[in-house]
């Protein structure tokens, strides 16, 4: 049977210290519209689970995925070529 033991020491070398990185604050900061469009998407969608939709609530329902969409949109036409996000 084989030891571990030093391989395991090559995998831990670099501790991780749970902070992102430079690149990962990066993605975050270019994807944060994404976000926030679905965030508001999921409020209207929350809002009517419990009762049926009116007019307003699908109206409000519409333009938050309009805006996800765009947002998305905006997002996929701004990506560097060669850079996989």
């Amino acid at each position: 049977m084989k030891s571990i033991a030093a391989l395991q020491a090559v995998v831990t070398a670099n501790p991780f210290d749970g902070e992102p990185s430079n690149a990962e604050l990066d993605a975050i900061d270019r994807e944060l519209p994404v976000i926030l469009a679905d965030v508001v998407l999921l409020d209207a969608q929350i809002m009517t689970i419990d009762r049926t939709p009116t007019e307003l609530d699908q109206r409000r329902i519409r333009r938050a995925y309009r805006r996800v969409l765009a947002a998305r949109r905006a997002l996929a036409n701004s990506e560097i070529p060669g850079v996989v996000a």
